[in-house]
């Protein structure tokens, strides 16, 4: 899953905000299939030569697609099914944070402290607060550290505070397999985390295996570097044109990142993002280095601990995210996992007083609710969608689609949604390499989802006419990958 380049942000949203095009988006009672209206009878047929074949039998799918401007149900089968939605929960998630948060909702992290400075002296702890910044930074923690130096502090006599309370201490979601945690879509989430670029996939590192000399293991580095994790080489280079063959993988439970297998002498370097077990520690830890590099030096008896801030304590440093607007590509475009369950704690946070899963799933069925969507069928354990026991119905995210339209923070999650075939990432994200016939290619803004025997897409499509419909496919029980079905139902509608 290398599926890694650091984007030219800005030019990158400016182009999308001009590509974007005015936006979107049916056919069943009692699990039979039918059209609503007569004028979508080639609709109806082509979806059902889909649904039909050989390819789907076996596979449960709720589909629903409705007109973009009147929501009526143009199409429908099955659209009260729940079914695991995979990655679309994110359609959920994301309209419900902008909702909650406000497209202009910034993370902070601070530096405080309980202590007194005289003399350039920090007689005191330094307490690191962290409220979830997932696009937090190495550099933005020497920038904190600059602040310091800055505030007339050169050295520090108490201790590094890690302060990731804003969140509960459960760091994964129910879903999360065992075989997963090593793996970049399954990070820990803590209030206190760290992203090793600016793909901002908070909770990793980067593992970099370059070749050295035939017969010598590869240099592997950290990204950022950080005493807490410990790396175990076992690769070997080997002459020129062999297999590059390198794995990595964090031991279950542990810090430890083994890296193993041969790369040959001419080969480019090799990397993969890796998760950290304890954000929290990795932050602070990176803080620690920072400090040093900038001349801000610590006691001998100084150690990196966790801890609740002191209500009275002195902020002397602080740095602000982006806004939630602009978080919202990197989280949809590339479909972020650490991103949805950060803002699924954070509108518990903000509602509840509670960063915790059950506070902001609670708080998503809530926000469906004010806008008049029945919930009943809706079962959620996370707010990415990596459970397959989550169970959502086609009809509800096309109902949730609709809604969205008519807020003032649509346009924000309308350039976020990945583009049909366009390539560049920043623009076509997850569907950059899908439906780029020129009937779809560009016309298409639509969350993809994807887990085991489970594919879904759901989104607002121009058809050939003009129309702007909303549609949503759902699909789970599936042998290999539904899609190119999926894919072909939406050139369906297309082509209306």
């Amino acid at each position: 899953m290398n599926r890694k380049k650091t984007p030219k942000w800005w030019s990158k949203w400016v182009l999308g905000a001009v590509l974007v095009m005015a936006s979107i988006t049916t056919p069943v009672a009692g699990g039979q299939v039918a059209a609503s209206v007569q004028s979508y009878k080639t609709l109806e047929a082509g979806i059902n030569q889909v649904i039909t074949s050989q390819r789907m039998r076996g596979v449960r799918s709720s589909i629903v697609v409705r007109d973009a401007h009147t929501n009526h149900v143009v199409y429908q089968y099955r659209g009260d099914q729940g079914v695991t939605p995979a990655s679309n929960v994110k359609v959920l998630t994301a309209t419900s944070a902008l909702e909650v948060l406000g497209k202009d909702y910034t993370f902070h992290t601070d530096v405080l402290t309980n202590g007194t400075v005289h003399n350039g002296v920090l007689d005191g702890h330094l307490y690191l607060r962290g409220t979830g910044d997932p696009t937090l930074l190495e550099t933005d923690l020497q920038g904190l550290a600059i602040q310091l130096r800055a505030a007339g502090i050169h050295s520090v006599t108490g201790h590094i505070v890690a302060d990731d309370t804003w969140f509960d201490t459960q760091r994964l979601s129910p879903g999360i397999y065992k075989s997963d945690e090593s793996n970049y879509y399954a990070a820990q989430v803590s209030a206190l985390t760290l992203s090793p670029n600016k793909d901002y996939d908070a909770g990793t590192t980067i593992v970099t295996a370059a070749p050295t000399k035939n017969g010598k293991p590869a240099k592997v580095t950290l990204t950022p570097h950080t005493n807490i994790v410990k790396v175990v080489n076992r690769t070997r280079t080997v002459p020129k044109n062999q297999a590059t063959t390198v794995k990595m993988n964090r031991q279950y439970g542990t810090n430890t990142i083994v890296v193993t297998g041969n790369i040959p002498v001419n080969a480019g370097s090799k990397r993969q993002w890796v998760t950290v077990a304890n954000p929290t520690a990795y932050t602070a830890d990176v803080f620690k280095l920072a400090l040093a590099k900038q001349g801000v030096k610590l006691s001998k008896e100084a150690r990196v601990t966790r801890g609740k801030t002191p209500a009275h304590a002195t902020m002397i440093a602080s740095k602000e995210s982006m806004s939630l607007y602009y978080l919202m590509m990197p989280f949809m475009k590339y479909s972020n996992n650490a991103h949805a369950e950060i803002l699924t704690k954070s509108m518990g946070r903000a509602v509840y007083n509670e960063g915790s899963w059950n506070a902001g799933l609670r708080v998503v069925k809530e926000t469906l609710e004010k806008d008049g969507i029945n919930t009943a069928g809706i079962y959620l354990e996370d707010g990415s969608g990596m459970s397959h026991k989550n169970k959502v119905p086609s009809e509800k995210i096309s109902q949730v689609l609709f809604a969205a339209q008519s807020k003032d923070w649509y346009k924000a999650f309308e350039r976020s949604l990945p583009m049909a075939g366009i390539n560049d990432r920043m623009l076509g994200g997850t569907l950059r390499n899908r439906l780029t016939s020129p009937l779809v290619k560009g016309k298409v803004l639509a969350k993809t989802g994807s887990l085991n025997r489970t594919d879904s897409l759901s989104g607002y499509v121009k058809t050939k006419s003009g129309q702007d419909l909303i549609f949503s496919i759902l699909t789970e029980n599936v042998n290999g990958s539904a899609r190119p079905d999926i894919d072909k139902m939406v050139q369906v509608i297309a082509a209306q």
